[in-house]
């Protein structure tokens, strides 16, 4: 008599583990993000939707034209802000008040004092470069924002740096322009007890980071004030199928 046949169990362990094996292969695929086009017409990358339905969860977003652009954007404001600074040094040149000075013989030495000792043009030096430069800070950073509303770090930067390379030139040009730095040949060449102007000087040197100031502070004003607002999350978004 034979023993009855009995069928093998089944494989339960192999299977399982296959199948393990390939929801782990397939689970990063379901994981990669996907590029789409987002109803605002921003490109957007999405991650599948972890609720397992048709919709998509936003990932990240790419405002702006990219990097490359924006540094060649803050490179353009960067050397327009510095060529800038030829206006501003002109402009100080001729608006800012002559300091007068007067030359004299005190044994067989010459001498130079300023002639009215309570008079305030050397404040009024300072004073006009700082407005001028404030002023040009507004207007750069008003054409800024007018050209790119998105703002960015390269331009805020572009800002800074050019503000304070056209500060920088305009003192500069505004000294070499203005009368000669040798005080004594100047009142030798004018006589004795003859009026003439002192050279131009910038005693306060915190002048020249007013325009680099002045141009941040407007750019965030209007920035915060007129500049464009993203779109708030709304969980998933919708995307047709491929």
């Amino acid at each position: 008599m034979t023993a009855p046949l009995t069928p093998p169990p089944p494989p339960h362990q192999e299977p399982s583990r296959e199948h393990g094996e390939a929801s782990q292969s397939q689970q990063p695929l379901q994981q990669q993000p996907s590029l789409q086009q987002a109803p605002d017409g921003r490109s957007r990358q999405f991650w599948p939707d972890p609720s397992g339905g048709s919709g998509f969860a936003p990932a990240y977003g790419q405002d702006g034209p990219g990097m490359k652009t924006e540094l060649r954007e803050a490179a353009v404001v960067t050397v327009v802000l510095a060529l800038g600074g030829v206006a501003l040094g002109l402009l100080w040149w001729w608006l800012a008040p002559s300091v007068p000075l007067v030359g004299d013989v005190v044994d067989n030495s010459w001498v130079v004092y300023v002639k009215d000792s309570e008079g305030e043009q050397a404040i009024g030096v300072d004073g006009t470069f700082t407005l001028l430069a404030f002023a040009l800070g507004a207007l750069s950073a008003l054409g800024a924002f007018l050209v790119r509303r998105r703002g960015g770090v390269p331009l805020v930067a572009a800002l800074t740096v050019g503000g304070l390379l056209g500060s920088v030139l305009a003192w500069r040009l505004g000294v070499w322009l203005g009368p000669a730095q040798d005080v004594l040949a100047h009142a030798k060449d004018a006589g004795k007890g003859v009026t003439f102007s002192a050279p131009l000087k910038l005693g306060a040197k915190g002048a020249l980071l007013v325009w680099s100031v002045g141009a941040l502070l407007v750019h965030l004003g209007l920035t915060g004030l007129f500049g464009p607002r993203d779109p708030e999350p709304v969980g998933y978004e919708q995307v047709p199928p491929a």
